[in-house]
């Protein structure tokens, strides 16, 4: 079984195939795009871009729009239902989430969160937007869905994404921050297989954990954080992408303990880096994947965890996926 990666990136598309343990570029496509999420299934990419969703039947040959039911069109984050075949979510900015029962060809908007956006006045403090949907988590069994948003806060849906809330610890003020809450700048969530309730998040306030489905919250590292990758074996096994502050001094940092105690994991990487930081993380088969703000790729062995640059040629990478043929 061959794997082709399919990078979105500041101009559009590149699919690379892996020979022999090394990738190689095979086609570039949406040149004239920026595309800021990829999310695949079963052979259908879809790619979110500032002007909307494109829709591929063929791993990134050849595309066609699809953004039919959608009011904003700057898509920040796409993600396939992990068990329901053509059910995907697509959030936005200004923060709005939107939903398909097709495979991404149209969309439905979940009203609730425009409307916690306009109640709660979200924002983003680098663009004149109304804050944005920047990432999703599938608890197990795929009902209970997760939403980070810049700033915001933490949504949950226990449907399946129909319907959504505020998780009972985030206010939703961007501007407040209750004892026990969450901080409402929340960059991205991750939750654990071994349970629902069991969720992670990185802030621009710290990283963020909570064993209640989001009621309450342990702040376990003060710093500014974007990317999580949680063990699915081990759930106090952690790797955080920690910097001091916006893009300074970024770093690659390892738990044992569930967040109590961190320390380096840094083979292969010349940390901290000045002017950057780890934007996400993500697991694709026995290899963790590392996007930096500044567009490197980044790929470890999960045995070894020995970083390495993949791809140095294609530049400005902003999001990645696998697809095994």
């Amino acid at each position: 079984m061959s794997e082709l990666l399919v990078a979105g990136t500041n101009q559009g598309v590149v699919v690379a195939r892996r020979e022999s343990g090394v990738w190689q570029v095979q086609s570039r496509s949406l040149e004239t795009h920026r595309v800021n999420s990829l999310s695949v299934q079963k052979g259908t990419v879809l790619a979110g871009t500032r002007q909307g969703i494109y829709r591929s039947i063929d791993l990134g040959q050849t595309w066609q729009p699809a953004s039919e039911g959608l009011t904003e069109h700057h898509v920040r984050w796409l993600a396939h239902h992990p068990d329901e075949s053509g059910r995907v979510l697509a959030g936005t900015e200004p923060a709005a989430l939107y939903l398909s029962r097709d495979g991404g060809q149209t969309w439905a908007e979940r009203p609730e969160v425009a409307q916690l956006r306009d109640e709660h006045g979200w924002y983003l403090p680098y663009s004149p937007e109304a804050g944005c949907v920047r990432g999703f988590a599938f608890a197990a069994g795929g009902d209970r869905v997760y939403a980070a948003v810049e700033v915001g806060g933490l949504l949950r849906s226990d449907d399946g994404g129909e319907t959504w809330r505020l998780a009972g610890g985030s206010s939703g003020d961007p501007r407040a921050l209750p004892e026990g809450h969450i901080h409402p700048d929340v960059h991205s969530v991750a939750v654990h297989p071994s349970s629902p309730d069991l969720i992670f998040a990185p802030t621009g306030g710290g990283f963020y954990s909570s064993e209640d489905g989001g009621e309450t919250w342990e702040q376990s590292y003060r710093c500014y954080c974007r990317a999580v990758w949680a063990n699915p074996q081990d759930a106090g096994n952690l790797i955080l992408g920690p910097a001091d502050s916006v893009d300074r001094d970024g770093r690659v940092e390892k738990s044992y303990d569930g967040g109590k105690t961190w320390g380096p994991d840094s083979e292969g990487l010349e940390v901290p880096w000045p002017r950057h930081m780890v934007e996400r993380f993500q697991q694709e088969n026995q290899d963790l994947w590392a996007v930096l703000s500044n567009g490197e790729l980044l790929a470890a062995p999960l045995a070894t965890l020995a970083w390495r640059r993949i791809l140095p040629e294609v530049g400005r990478v902003r999001t990645l996926a696998i697809a095994s043929l």
